[in-house]
């Protein structure tokens, strides 16, 4: 099949489909005891993302179970840092753990000069995934957006208040201009990449949009995103690209009003009705339905995903969560859910 003719695809080039596409954001995970097996195989986790062998088999592992439309590659948005030069560790029960920017020098360290020698493993898995996946099927490639990426940097792991990263961006912005260069610089080409192994479509995930305010989320994260994509689209104008600025709120409206991304990402808290009137009809929307939902499962889950797809499903529409599967959820449930989606019809 080609590309063009993929469910994914068509909804992304704003066409309305008898049944909108479905894939999940954290569709490769803890959630099942495949995954499981083979993380416990390949070391740690960075071992998991840089060894093409098991990065291709925990992305197949959800599409063998349950046939979603699209895959997304298994890596993580932190592997742009690590091969930029910074120590980046994955702790179990403490989760990423970076040696954290303190200041220009520490940026000035920073360096592309063996960026794509240490991401090779990931552009050999993209390449794997596309020749073991069903005609059918679309890849997504995707890497993290650098407001999200840098507070990593900065913050050296997760953070409750991001104290570090808005002290440098609003104290000091002209400094943390040049970081933010760096990364869209960085995740422009690594993205690029992505593409020419075989990735047709990518997703920019924002996790931390939300706690910026307006303006801080137009410089620091509708700026640099629209740069990144601008950069992909000089070398390759024909991949649609979906954002996920989470946490955005009516800062959503920013986005779809000036559409530079073919999808857009909606979390959890997008009123249904408010996404239907107000973006719609600009691009295709993508979401929404809480992962929490999947845990409990049941008739509440059938009745927020159908209201989901009844509100969103008769325009351009992928159907998706407003975040990643969480580890408690049963793989029946997710088997469940797939399987309405499949039949609704609008």
């Amino acid at each position: 099949m080609k590309t063009a003719d993929k469910l994914l695809i068509r909804a992304l080039r704003g066409e309305t489909l008898s049944r909108p596409p479905v894939w999940l954001m954290r569709q490769a995970g803890r959630y099942l005891p495949e995954y499981r097996a083979t993380r416990a195989k390949a070391g740690s986790f960075l071992d998991l993302c840089y060894s093409p062998e098991h990065a291709i088999e925990v992305t197949l592992q959800p599409i063998r179970r349950f046939g979603f439309d699209a895959s997304i590659l298994f890596s993580d948005i932190l592997v742009v840092p690590h091969a930029l030069g910074q120590k980046v560790a994955f702790e179990e029960g403490r989760g990423p753990v970076l040696e954290a920017l303190a200041d220009d020098a520490a940026v000035a360290r920073l360096t592309m000069d063996q960026f794509h020698q240490r991401l090779k493993p990931v552009y050999e898995a993209v390449s794997g995934i596309r020749a073991a996946l069903p005609a059918e099927t679309a890849l997504i490639g995707f890497a993290g957006a650098p407001w999200t990426v840098a507070s990593y940097m900065i913050e050296g792991g997760s953070s409750k208040d991001y104290a570090r990263i808005k002290a440098w961006a609003y104290g000091r912005p002209d400094s943390f201009q040049r970081l933010i260069n760096l990364v869209v610089e960085a995740t422009a080409q690594y993205l690029n990449a992505q593409i020419e192994a075989g990735a047709e479509a990518l997703q920019l995930f924002d996790s931390w949009a939300g706690s910026l305010d307006h303006a801080g989320l137009l410089r620091w994260c509708y700026q640099p995103m629209k740069a990144i994509i601008d950069r992909v689209r000089m070398s390759h104008p024909d991949v649609p690209v979906i954002v996920f600025p989470r946490g955005a709120g009516a800062g959503y409206l920013d986005f779809a009003r000036q559409p530079f991304m073919h999808g857009l990402g909606l979390d959890t808290g997008v009123p249904l009705d408010w996404a239907f009137t107000q973006l719609q009809g600009r691009l295709a929307l993508q979401g929404n339905l809480d992962p929490q939902w999947l845990v409990v499962g049941g008739e509440g889950m059938r009745l927020a995903a159908t209201r989901i797809l009844d509100t969103l499903g008769h325009g351009p529409f992928i159907f998706n969560l407003g975040h990643g599967i969480v580890p408690e959820t049963p793989p029946e449930h997710v088997a469940e859910l797939v399987e309405l989606v499949r039949n609704w019809q609008r």
